[in-house]
């Protein structure tokens, strides 16, 4: 064999050096010298741990490589070319990487740490993402070279197995609500409003006139969205008007912070405009505008409209409030009072359950289901601007029948949707509350089918305001002039030693509904929430 002569290995040429050269390369092939017949044997492979120079070098040689933009070679260069190819290759595609640098440092052991130097990139946005990292390098089982050992965090630290790196622009842009005035609302001076905001800045976000940021994020094998890893640019911030009046909401953060789980909303009656929101407990849950529990008797402003307008009823009519009533089963009022002279606008104003159930009889078992939707817009898919539930009255007969009269069995509201039935009493037609102006979005309000008949509406607003001045919501409502209006409710709910004060009242163009759970009478506990409200409002 002639020195520096070349032979075919495994359809590789390779020059072979010296004796020395056959360990090193893993040559398959061993040529006989003695002039007798080839034969073939099985060269030594190298073990044990690479020396800190095959470190120092297969690091080097790696983050070449990859600097370069050769990804097979740097891929090569692993202990799994699979893995690695995929994720070089997300690296500079799905991470938007246009251009990397390295410098490597002092190997411990055989770990390399390295500065990364990344030029992230996505449309316009663009910005410049210094991280550190690091690699190990192992000799291979099979070959014996010193190769890195390929895990995700080679590409970042912070991704762990089955993760990789994307960037892209954020879910929505960042908002910056402001009341009806143009006021920031700061979630700070306002606790109540920052859980609506994320909500807001998802559906308002780029209509406000904002721009998404650009992340840099890790994600799963299966694409779920992981931490944020680098923000390659903070987007632009849209202003978004919502509807409501910083004295009111002022004032409704004050009122229900006086309970340990109270809620309120104010609205106007004559748009619609929700005008405050507030909530005692500062969780994701909504109860004021989400709420699903029984409204007691607030709910008669809905029961009485169906009895005035069949005509089954009328305020100055003699109507007894007895002790007990039975319809399915035995009613009884509060305290069990009774008052057998009593007219019907005296046990609206006096929350006589007895008088409502004693005429359960003469309204279909769907006439207060109608009544709710056909007339006061309840469950007709309100379009707030924020998720909303937006009340049940379902179609009942015999005892669920007469418990739906009272605000009790299958009935289902929120200080939303009570606030919407006193506005709408006083408007004289249901106007869909909303936080967002529909112009904002193109979106429909939801439309009643029908206006309250005007005798019923005056008969109603007369019943209110007996109730506020020398009813059961006298005592909250003193002190407040003008036009004004008011109903009581006491819910009992199972399970519960107390039942849940409501309060629903309007003053002028502001109507506000606010429930205390376990309160009990709604004029002592929710009432001073509401009339606090109605103070603060303009």
């Amino acid at each position: 064999m002639h020195k520096g002569a070349k032979y075919a290995v495994g359809g590789v040429a390779a020059a072979l050096v010296g004796a020395a050269g056959l360990g090193v390369w893993n040559i398959a092939d061993a040529i006989g010298g003695d002039g007798g017949s080839a034969h073939t044997e099985a060269a030594p492979v190298e073990t044990g741990p690479p020396s800190a120079r095959e470190v120092e070098s297969a690091a080097r040689d790696f983050l070449a490589a990859w600097e370069a933009g050769d990804t097979e070679k740097a891929a090569g260069l692993t202990d799994n070319v699979q893995a690695a190819t995929a994720a070089l290759t997300g690296y500079r595609e799905a991470a938007r990487i246009e251009k990397v640098t390295f410098r490597q440092a002092a190997a411990s052991g055989a770990t390399v740490p390295f500065t990364v130097t990344a030029e992230v990139a996505l449309g316009a946005q663009r910005s410049t993402w210094t991280y550190e990292s690091s690699l190990a390098v192992v000799r291979g089982r099979g070959s014996g070279r010193p190769l890195v050992d390929w895990q995700p965090a080679v590409l970042h630290p912070q991704l762990a197995a089955g993760e990789s790196l994307k960037t892209a622009a954020t879910e929505a842009p960042q908002i910056t609500a402001v009341d009806r005035d143009g006021k920031e609302l700061d979630p700070k001076e306002y606790p109540s409003l920052a859980p609506l905001l994320p909500e807001l800045r998802k559906r308002f976000g780029e209509k406000a006139g904002g721009e998404p940021g650009v992340e840099v994020r890790s994600q799963g094998a299966g694409g779920a969205p992981g931490k944020t890893l680098f923000v390659v640019s903070k987007g632009k911030p849209g202003t978004l008007r919502t509807t409501i009046d910083a004295g009111a909401q002022r004032a409704a953060e004050a009122a229900v912070a006086r309970h340990a789980d109270a809620s309120v909303v104010s609205v106007r009656p004559s748009t619609g405009e929700i005008l405050a929101i507030a909530n005692a407990q500062k969780t994701g849950f909504n109860a004021a505008v989400g709420g699903t529990t029984a409204p007691g008797s607030t709910m008669k402003i809905v029961t009485s409209a169906a009895l005035l307008e069949q005509g089954k009823a009328a305020p100055s009519k003699p109507l007894p409030c007895p002790k007990f009533a039975t319809y399915g089963m035995q009613f009884h009022n509060v305290e069990k009072s009774e008052n057998p002279g009593a007219t019907f606008a005296q046990d609206f104003a006096a929350s006589c359950n007895t008088a409502f159930i004693s005429l359960a009889g003469q309204l279909s078992d769907t006439a207060l289901a109608d009544e709710a939707r056909d007339v006061f817009g309840i469950g007709l898919d309100w379009k707030a601007g924020i998720s909303t539930f937006d009340g049940k009255v379902p179609s009942d007969s015999g005892a669920g029948k007469a418990a739906a009269m009272i605000g009790q069995g299958r009935v289902q509201m929120n200080p939303l949707t009570m606030a919407s039935v006193a506005a709408t009493v006083r408007n004289g037609s249901f106007k869909q509350p909303y936080l967002v102006d529909p112009s904002v979005d193109g979106r429909e309000l939801a439309r009643a089918p029908r206006s309250l008949p005007s005798g019923v509406a005056s008969d109603l607003r007369s019943m209110m305001r007996l109730t506020a001045t020398a009813g059961t919501g006298a005592t909250a409502m003193s002190g407040l002039g003008g036009d004004i209006g008011a109903k009581t409710g006491s819910a009992e709910v199972d399970g519960q030693t107390a039942p849940n004060g409501w309060f629903t009242a309007y003053r002028g163009d502001v109507a506000a509904a606010a429930v205390v759970p376990q309160g009990g009478h709604g004029g002592d506990s929710a009432g001073p929430i509401v009339a606090a409200v109605l103070r603060g409002a303009p």
